[in-house]
């Protein structure tokens, strides 16, 4: 029977009127469609011919499409639109991983996607969605660094995470770098069940691994075993303890009546943006503190000669205008918040992948990043020059 376009048109608005009658009509037309495309097809293909149909199922238009594919007899017959509504799958899968990365489980993504598109997923539904996610982060973890990078942030954050019927506090370290460019990269996210030498020392030979040869300055918090396994792998690289990690564990040694003086006396120590203030003065003021409060408090003078305390005055080696962004680790703090923003709304992690898999998207997401810093590369050891060209006379022929 053949109808007029108007009559079609007719029809068709009638069914649209019905309560699934949009899903019906997406339905009958990719699958009108595939089978045209079959037909035409099979007319280039002498001694092939059609052979039923295989069950297909989509995202569309907010809704879960379900239809026929059309086979042939050799099985050489691909659909151009389903390469089409591939595309949409991607996207929905995307979503979900966008919600799972943003702090909701997979239950909850779940229920959303319930909503939008009428249909139940269950956890497992929801975890092959959000496979592309580890999929990406993971191409992320291992991908190739560059051989140098001027300043490297590390730190290590500690989550609760599950493993053999236990839930128990596990460290995962954090590297962030500032690049040539004056952007900045988080180049790896490594998970060890407590800090130790070795899993830094681990983390460091990774970073080799995937080509980072130097390193121009290390900040880091006082973390246990960092000096040795930094001089073990990047053993010329400078380390520069955080300043205000010292303060805050300075300020709990005293009472609550002299944190307001001592907090004045560590300002006047740890000066920065002053050209004309060493490290050997700032050491000197510091033995003159530790002098001076130590006489009420023995933790205090404890400190006074101890070298490891070095560590700290590294910044005012570099130009005087960098220095408030090289002598504490508050970029990477800002990120750990962001991390612990995402995980903990879901409480103990069921694994370490699933606790790597957030961080890492959180970090691959962080839009800051993307932006240079401004004057962060006054200080010329941290960002030697290079040269433009090979040979000056065709810089003297280019200013002619």
């Amino acid at each position: 029977m053949d109808f007029t376009k108007e009559q079609l048109t007719e029809l068709i608005s009638k069914h649209l009127s019905k309560g699934k009658g949009l899903q019906d009509v997406l339905e009958l037309m990719i699958e009108s469609l595939m089978r045209s495309e079959r037909r035409e097809f099979l007319n280039t293909q002498p001694g092939n011919k059609g052979n039923g149909y295989r069950q297909g199922r989509s995202y569309g238009n907010g809704r879960v499409l379900e239809f026929r594919i059309p086979r042939d007899r050799y099985g050489n017959f691909h659909p151009t639109i389903l390469a089409l509504l591939r595309d949409q799958e991607l996207e929905c899968e995307r979503l979900a991983g966008s919600l799972y990365s943003k702090g909701l489980t997979q239950s909850e993504v779940g229920e959303i996607f319930e909503e939008v598109y009428g249909r139940h997923y269950s956890k497992g539904s929801i975890s092959r969605m959000i496979e592309y996610l580890r999929e990406d982060v993971d191409q992320w973890l291992s991908r190739s660094l560059e051989a140098y990078y001027p300043i490297v942030f590390v730190d290590a954050i500690h989550i609760k995470v599950h493993r053999k019927d236990r839930v128990e506090t596990e460290a995962f370290y954090v590297t962030i770098a500032v690049k040539e460019d004056k952007t900045r990269e988080v180049l790896g996210i490594f998970n060890r069940p407590s800090e130790s030498s070795t899993g830094w020392q681990e983390m460091f030979e990774s970073l080799q691994s995937r080509g980072v040869q130097s390193i121009g300055l290390l900040v880091a918090d006082g973390l246990k075993y960092l000096e040795d396994a930094l001089a073990r792998v990047y053993p010329t690289t400078p380390l520069q303890k955080c300043v205000t990690h010292l303060k805050r564990n300075m300020l709990n040694k005293v009472r609550h009546s002299d944190k307001e003086e001592l907090s004045e006396d560590l300002r006047e120590v740890f000066q920065t943006g002053n050209q004309y203030y060493t490290s050997e003065q700032a050491w000197n003021a510091w033995q003159q503190l530790c002098e001076k409060w130590g006489k009420d408090y023995r933790t205090i003078k404890k400190m006074k000669n101890d070298p490891t305390y070095r560590y700290y005055f590294t910044y005012l080696n570099y130009d005087y205008r960098i220095q408030s962004m090289i002598y504490t680790t508050n970029w990477i703090e800002r990120l750990q918040r962001d991390f612990r923003r995402v995980l903990r709304m879901r409480g103990a992690m069921p694994n370490e992948e699933s606790v790597i898999v957030l961080m890492a998207k959180t970090a691959m997401e962080k839009r800051a990043y993307f932006r240079q810093l401004p004057g962060i590369d006054r200080d010329k050891t941290l960002f030697p020059e290079k040269k433009k060209m090979e040979h000056p006379d065709l810089i003297n022929k280019g200013s002619d």
